[in-house]
């Protein structure tokens, strides 16, 4: 199992494929596992990276609490231990957040970026109560109810469920809680501005509630382009693979040639 050391912890990663470098990050409390047929698909054609934030699926514990610098950090320190210089860095749900610090911070490695069902802040009453919610049932008592939930609504399979849960059950309560917790307070709306590199936001149709983060991110990101894929909710790694593939695959090809 590759597993690579970071300070305070260790994380796990996959790598598979040739060509042009993309890396995703996964939301609280679900793994690398949540992009499994990107994995499989785009690695025909790309080097695609996966890995566990720290404290989730096979990453071990992290004795330093979970912040996005620190996941920016474990990121560039992924790429220099696999001799990539740039890559595209693609974030779903609040990855998407970790997404944007990762090319406000450290722009030079990166390629672009693929901002899936994502925001710049959690600004929404609906939202917060929602996120505040996953932080007091991200428990030992309650954690198996929270994991089984956010696996079945990103399954499309049972096949599919039972991978996502199984992994997912791996993780640490006390990393799971910060995660979510520094999701909720997460903001670079105002510094949106500086990210220069082209950025390709999707989201569903039917994902009315993030329809306000897409406009937003839409409008303040100086290059960028907007898709809305029909029909589709929040969670579209799993449940509309083929549409994200072809999107990722459209506007990398559009972007940058090997």
């Amino acid at each position: 199992m590759p597993m690579l050391g970071v300070e305070g912890g260790s994380i796990y990663y996959q790598v598979k494929g040739e060509g042009t470098p993309i890396i995703f990050i996964h939301p609280p409390l679900l793994t690398s596992t949540n992009f499994l047929y990107q994995l499989e698909h785009l690695s025909k054609r790309y080097k695609v990276i996966t890995f566990d934030i720290r404290g989730h699926g096979k990453s071990v514990f992290s004795k330093q609490a979970i912040s996005y610098s620190l996941l920016v950090n474990d990121i560039v320190h992924l790429l220099d231990y696999l001799g990539v210089e740039k890559a595209f860095i693609c974030g779903y749900s609040t990855g998407g957040s970790i997404l944007l610090e990762f090319l406000l911070t450290h722009p030079s490695r990166a390629l672009g970026g693929i901002v899936i069902s994502g925001m710049s802040e959690v600004k929404d009453l609906y939202l917060k109560q929602k996120i505040s919610l996953a932080v007091r049932l991200a428990n030992k008592k309650a954690i198996s109810v929270l994991t089984l939930a956010i696996s079945w609504g990103n399954s499309k399979t049972r096949q599919v469920f039972k991978k996502l849960y199984k992994d997912a059950s791996y993780g640490d309560v006390r990393n799971i809680q910060q995660y979510f917790n520094y999701s909720l307070h997460y903001n670079c709306t105002s510094r949106l501005h500086k990210i220069k590199l082209p950025i390709l936001l999707i989201f569903g149709t039917k994902d009315k509630a993030f329809y306000e983060y897409a406009r937003l991110l839409h409008e303040k990101l100086p290059n960028n382009k907007l898709v809305y894929l029909e029909k589709e909710k929040h969670q579209i790694p799993t449940k509309a693979a083929d549409k994200l593939n072809g999107k990722i695959d459209e506007f990398i090809q559009n972007h940058y040639k090997n």
